[in-house]
Order: C-alpha cells, then structure tokens, then sequence
C-alpha cells in the first residue's frame, strides 16, 4: 500500500511540474479510438445537452476514465498476483466506465421519447402554416428557429441534405429515424411528397397533410390523458393496498396481542 501511495505522489509531482502531460497522451490517443464512438452519440448529446455541447472533449473524457480505470486496477492486480483473469477483468471494468455516459444518454433518450411524441404534432402544425406560404425546403428551414430544442439538430442535418441536391426521400427518413415515435415515418412521407407536388396539386396535399396533422394532435391529447388516467389509478390503487395492508397488519398485531394474554 506504501508503493501505492509514492506511485501516486509522484505522478501527481511530474504531472504539476509538467515532466509529463497526461491529458496530451490522451488527446493524441483520442483519435486512434474514435472507432468506438457509437453511431448515434453525437445525437443523444444533442439532444440532452444542446448544439453548444463540445462533444469531442466529452468523448475525451470517456477515453481518459477508461484509461484511469484500466491503468489503476492493473497497477492493483499487479501489485498483488496479476493473472490473466485480473487483465481481462481490469479492461471490461474500464470498458464498462467508458461506456456508462453513453448508456445514461440512452437512458434519458428513451424516458423522452413520449415527450417527442407529443411535440412532434405540434411542431408539423406549425410547419403547415409554413408551407401554406413557402415551398416545404423553405418552410422546414424557417421553422427551425422556432421549433423545439430537441428537433432542431435533425432539421438542420435535413435541410443541408436538401441544399446540396438530395432530392430523394433519404433525408426524411433519416429525420424520421432520429426521432422513431408514432407515426414519424408517415409524417415525412407526407411532407416529402408534398414538397415534391405540382401547384395546382399542392393545396389538396396540404389539406391531406393538415387533416393528418390534426388526427395525430388529437391522438397526443389522447394518450396524454390516458396517461394522466393511468397516472391516478396507480395512486389510488397504491392507497388502497398501503390501507389495506395497514388494517391487516393492525388486525394480526391485535390477535397476537389477544393471544399472548
């Protein structure tokens, strides 16, 4: 333990006089690791933190945690019978540190998941109003600005995909998997083939649109309510089962009493 505590001490003395810089080895390694970097990480951080985020520093610091993790169980194990077992437990622990910001995100992405789905109707209400005056490209990229937080990632991501000469329905789905709620795949759908009508046929698609649009906010109030409903009907049940059991529990604790008299 004596060793443990000079090992430390004098990496912290190296490192405050700058013999070695700790967080440039991890910076150089950074890159060698993004392969780790999962697919949509970039996204859930958007989505919990905002575009201002510095995503790159936060997947350095996962990389450093890692790394302290792993060097600090091995320097354990090897101070008291290093196996191969400690190796590979000493990297699955320090994988598993790696990944825990990640999970969470995850985690928090799918508890608002239902509030998506509740904004996503609103959000499309206002889109029509939009596009009742603007080309669909125009409308969405107006829109941004006033759309919620949480959407404003994925339509910057669609509109850029538009300007450059995407014309095929692959940004709208894109959107529409980003945000995997009810009915999310159909809403592009519409949107895209709106967007691609003639304009002598573009305010019967937009009725069509609106009439969709309509139907989903009243499914969202719905379910909302439904919700609530829920919501009250666990609580009462919960009440009732705490008096129940309390009476029960009275009842047993009397017989007892009555017994032992």
């Amino acid at each position: 333990m004596e060793f443990i505590l000079v090992a430390i001490i004098i990496i912290f003395v190296l490192e405050y006089t700058k013999k070695i810089n700790t967080r440039k080895f991890i910076g150089d390694a950074e890159p060698y690791f993004k392969f780790l970097m999962e697919d949509d990480y970039k996204f859930l951080l958007n989505v919990r933190y905002g575009e201002e985020i510095d995503i790159d520093k936060l997947y350095g610091n996962r990389i450093r945690n890692g790394f302290l993790t792993i060097f600090v169980l091995l320097f354990l194990f090897v101070m008291s019978h290093a196996t191969f077992i400690n190796i590979l437990l000493s990297v699955i622990i320090g994988y598993i540190v790696f990944k825990e910001p990640y999970i969470k995100l995850q985690g928090y992405y799918r508890k608002n998941l239902f509030k998506i789905d509740q904004m996503l109707p609103y959000y499309l209400k206002s889109l029509e109003i939009l596009i009742q005056h603007y080309t669909v490209p125009v409308a969405l990229t107006k829109s941004i600005e006033t759309s919620p937080e949480i959407f404003k990632s994925g339509l910057k991501t669609l509109v850029s995909k538009i300007e450059t000469g995407d014309s095929s329905v692959d940004p709208y789905m894109d959107f529409a998997k980003e945000y995997p709620v009810r009915d999310s795949m159909r809403m592009m759908r519409l949107l895209y083939r709106l967007g691609l009508g003639s304009q002598e046929n573009k305010q019967e698609q937009l009725i069509l649109f609106s009439r969709t649009v309509s139907t989903l906010q009243n499914k969202s109030r719905e379910q909302k309510y439904k919700n609530r409903l829920d919501k009250m009907e666990s609580k009462t049940m919960m009440m009732l089962f705490t008096t129940g059991g309390g009476i029960l529990l009275l009842m047993l604790m009397s017989m007892l009493t009555m017994l032992n008299f």
